[in-house]
């Protein structure tokens, strides 16, 4: 008896008798795989016409009013300024010299000049300055079910039910932009874009888990998130290689948070504010997120790898910046068939927090970011890193700081600003490249003229010269179309 006695004592002493007592300390690490915008797709993913894509119940009446496949929609765009002709219209739409070479290439910056430039009076600089352009009006959700977080606490509010059945759910930047197409179902051009260039090395995010208990259920877990300078690696099926290292950047873009695991699902606390990285395909929209209220909810599955959403509520300045200045806006709205000043307008419509203590606005809108992630080693970097940018792309991440400074100057003080020329939305000279090929492109070109920049040449004595030169076998190099006249960054002409 006293033998049984002391080998209990022994067996407890040892801890073998609790599994709490047995628990060591654990860590996961993974590297995210697929960062999109947490938007619901209620249409049919059956649905194929080429080009287009199903309204689907959450969307009734289409993705976009302007700039869709239907040339009739950019006539009801330039409609809206005042001082545009309907002679001026028919010359942007169809401009003559159907027998020029490359003539569709010539009215695509055509179109482009003229959407670049909606404001109330000519000169004004569309993106920029959105206020200053009509709302043609935005498309917006009319659906019931979405992705996301309630992040008021509150179930009656939001309008929205995830799609496991939770009410409340606050989601208003899937309800202002969840029709517009380069971000909706299988046809979402610009989130595919901005993965398959994550993929290729633009940037990386990661998150590591540490805990105590069990890797599949801890009350007391650390989650870190945020941005790694190393490349993804991928396997031979061009997929997200599992198990690399990546070593994790505790600068910007980075939060260290507790969480609990429930049976494979991770949460983590609310936090003021939640710092990490967002997603983009040019460098100077991966930021920090700033995700107020934010929170990272996500589910483990039997393979190691997991999948959820980082959510809270996002300055829609940020949105709108990030996703508008990528490229210059017009050149993004032509390719993508959408309209940043309608979407624009729709971000004020829907904003639903942080509330500015001085001017009461609101400045933030909810929102929720959807992920996939695959196991990775994290480790400490050996040396100090930082966020850096190969080559141009440190020039687009300063390009896209001055223009966001100007728009977001605009927007608070009402007052027009001129185009920051050393930005993507002030390039030159795609459009004088080209127009002076057509018969009337002189004075179409007078027509579509912006504000000057006093160190411009003159365009049409530069094409001409060239145009001689070219006669005689002679290649000039010139000002006017050389990289001393370009702008510093390189994302986009106009």
């Amino acid at each position: 008896m006293k033998q049984a006695f002391l080998a209990g004592s022994i067996v407890a002493a040892l801890g073998l008798l609790s599994p709490a007592a047995q628990a060591v300390p654990w860590e996961r690490g993974f590297v995210i795989s697929d960062y999109v915008f947490g938007f619901h797709y209620g249409g049919r993913p059956d649905f194929i016409k080429e080009g287009r894509i199903e309204p689907g119940i959450d969307c009734p009446t289409g993705s976009t009013k302007n700039f869709t496949y239907d040339d009739g929609s950019f006539y009801e765009a330039f409609k809206l300024q005042p001082w545009r002709t309907e002679e001026e219209i028919k010359l942007i739409m169809d401009p003559p010299g159907t027998d020029v070479n490359n003539y569709l290439m010539i009215r695509s910056w055509v179109n482009r000049r003229a959407m670049g430039y909606r404001g109330y009076a000519k000169g004004i600089g569309t993106y920029v300055n959105p206020f200053a352009a009509a709302d043609p009006g935005q498309p917006e959700v009319t659906g019931i079910i979405s992705e996301g977080f309630d992040l008021d606490n509150n179930p009656e509010t939001g309008g929205f039910t995830s799609p496991d059945g939770q009410k409340g759910i606050d989601n208003a930047l899937y309800r202002a932009w969840g029709c517009a197409r380069p971000y909706r179902g299988e046809t979402a051009t610009l989130n595919k874009r901005a993965t398959s260039q994550m993929l290729e090395g633009l940037y990386t995010a990661v998150i590591r888990l540490r805990g105590v208990q069990d890797p599949m259920n801890d009350s007391d877990v650390t989650l870190e998130i945020g941005y790694s300078p190393d490349k993804i690696q991928k396997d031979v099926n061009a997929g997200v290689a599992r198990n690399y290292s990546y070593r994790l950047f505790n600068g910007t873009m980075y939060s260290k948070v507790k969480a609990t695991i429930k049976n494979g699902v991770v949460e983590t606390e609310i936090v003021d504010v939640l710092h990490a990285p967002t997603y983009g395909w040019f460098a100077n929209q991966i930021v920090d997120g700033a995700f107020h209220k934010g929170r990272i909810r996500f589910t483990i599955d039997a393979k190691g790898a997991i999948a959820g959403h980082i959510g809270g509520y996002r300055d829609w300045r940020d949105v709108y910046a990030a996703n508008t200045f990528g490229q210059d806006g017009a050149q993004q709205d032509n390719r993508e068939h959408k309209d940043s000043v309608a979407l624009y307008h729709a971000l004020i419509r829907h904003a639903d927090g942080l509330r500015d203590p001085q001017t009461r606005r609101k400045m933030g809108i909810s929102t929720a970011y959807r992920f996939s992630a695959v196991p990775a080693q994290i480790v400490e970097p050996l040396t100090p890193i930082t966020v850096e940018w190969p080559g141009n792309r440190q020039n687009d991440v300063e390009s896209g700081k001055i223009i966001r400074a100007a728009f977001v100057k605009a927007i608070w003080t009402r007052a027009i600003q001129e185009l920051p020329w050393q930005t993507g939305e002030a390039v030159y000279p795609g459009l004088e490249r080209v127009i002076f090929d057509l018969p009337n492109g002189v004075d179409l070109w007078k027509m579509l003229d912006r504000p000057r920049n006093p160190n411009e040449p003159d365009w049409y004595k530069e094409w001409a010269e060239q145009k001689e030169a070219e006669k005689k076998g002679i290649v000039l190099r010139r000002r006017g179309f050389d990289d001393s006249s370009r702008t510093a960054t390189g994302n986009g002409t106009n």
